[in-house]
């Protein structure tokens, strides 16, 4: 099964573009390096030597199955000690690992890495390139839109974990108690909002203060594709005709105070959640590994559907996925080289990933019956993962990031971000984010245009 995200073409134009640009400033500092000195060397097996030999490594994640996993790890290898740390979600953890790879030490040995957020960390020279131990022979065990993020011209940095099909997660008892019917377009969907709030101001058909995340992949849904780049030169329109079809649909639920100004990922969202006071979320697919671990009192409530689209008809993107990469700092390459193939690649490894609800990369996983037809007792029972391997066949191709997201990402509060505090036109939140993208870019040694 195939997930589409950016194309290959596209992620070795982007390669050449940072390796053109003049200045990267920004994303280029000091990445230290090796105590042995390679910058990429060694082979499979200094992998299975350093494993053997053991040691001591540092690893960086968020995900809900990264206790278990290193636990299963260290049973597996007891020479090895995973300090395992959760430096931060996505914004928070990149801010991190850049002011370490800027100091020149203080990075971890593995760290997860969004797909978007691999241009910037690979291209800055901060990752360190797995080829040469051999990961370039793991290729066919992916999917082809997740490998595609992690390789660039060749040059391996990392291994996919998982991947983020969209999908409409939804409180089944809410939908259920006043009567709304699952929607299967947009207008449908602003339809259940107004009923739902008319009947119990106290809840909305969902959460959004503003996430650059969520808007690039909700532009993305509606066909958009605002960011392209051909040598050094990139061109970014926010206005093109996908990113104003989102704007205009979900205008109307932030001018009709449609949405609940609960940030996400706090507390009171994730309290939201299991009380139904917010009814459902247009997300990824490795949402159910956070409801079942983080919302216990949604338990038998919620159901999975195909997001809503414009037309009827099947359409969706990406939103979140990634893999793990090892730093041009880790002291044991190898060792840490060792830790993620297991990781992303050992059959325990990967069963412990999806038991904990992650949506795999694995084509054999994807394919694989018991993965597909499981019954999920989260969720009532329901098949989940037959809709979700069917989102990843549904996703909308040409899409593509800019080779700068995440700083584009970091600066999203101020302009689009502004909007939805306005509750005004999301368009001119877009174009402010524009401006503000353009100029940084040029800065940066690109010609940009918009």
């Amino acid at each position: 099964m195939t997930i589409m995200r950016k194309g290959t073409a596209f992620r070795r134009t982007v390669f050449a573009v940072a390796a053109a640009a003049l200045s990267v400033g920004a994303l280029t500092a000091c990445s230290g390096g090796n105590t042995d000195g390679t910058t990429g060397g060694g082979s499979a097996d200094d992998i299975e030597a350093a494993l053997e030999a053991g040691g001591e490594i540092t690893y960086w994640s968020w995900t809900p199955s990264a206790e278990a996993q290193v636990a299963a790890f260290q049973a597996k290898y007891p020479n090895v000690k995973v300090n395992l740390v959760n430096a931060g979600t996505n914004t928070e953890e990149y801010t991190k690992l850049q002011n370490a790879i800027k100091a020149g030490s203080g990075a971890p040995d593995v760290v997860q890495i969004e797909y978007y957020a691999f241009p910037q960390f690979a291209l800055s020279e901060s990752l360190l390139d797995l080829a040469p131990y051999g990961f370039g022979d793991l290729e066919s065990a992916y999917a082809s839109g997740p490998w595609g993020s992690v390789d660039f011209d060749g040059k391996i940095y990392g291994l996919p974990q998982d991947s983020g099909p969209m999908a409409l997660f939804y409180n089944k008892s809410v939908f259920d108690q006043y009567g709304i019917a699952v929607p299967t377009t947009w207008d449908e969907y602003y339809d259940a909002a107004q009923k739902l709030h008319a009947a119990d101001p106290t809840k909305y058909i969902t959460a959004d203060t503003g996430d650059s995340g969520f808007t690039t992949s909700m532009i993305w849904q509606a066909g958009g594709t605002p960011f392209s780049a051909e040598g050094t030169d990139v061109t970014i329109d926010l206005q093109d005709d996908g990113s104003k079809k989102f704007a205009e649909n979900w205008n109307r639920l932030i001018e009709g105070d449609l949405l609940s100004t609960t940030p996400s990922w706090s507390d009171e969202w994730f309290k939201g959640l299991g009380d139904g006071s917010i009814a459902s979320l247009v997300i990824g697919a490795w949402m159910p590994g956070v409801l079942e671990s983080s919302v216990e009192d949604g338990a038998g409530k919620w159901a999975v559907a195909p997001i809503p689209t414009y037309d009827g008809q099947p359409a969706t993107s990406e939103n979140g996925g990634g893999g793990q990469a090892v730093t041009k700092q880790s002291k044991n390459p190898a060792l840490a080289a060792g830790f993620l193939k297991w990781l992303n690649n050992d059959e325990e490894s990967l069963q412990i990933f999806a038991e904990s609800g992650g949506f795999p990369s694995t084509t054999a996983q994807l394919s694989d019956p018991a993965f597909v037809d499981k019954e999920s007792e989260y969720f009532g029972g329901q098949q989940i993962n037959q809709v979700l391997t069917e989102a990843s066949s549904d996703v909308v191709e040409g899409f593509s990031y800019l080779p700068f997201q995440v700083y584009a990402n970091s600066i999203y509060g101020d302009t689009v971000g502004q909007a939805y505090a306005n509750k005004s036109d999301l368009n001119a939140g877009l174009t402010a984010w524009q401006d503000q993208l353009v100029q940084y870019g040029n800065d940066q040694g690109f010609s940009v245009n918009k």
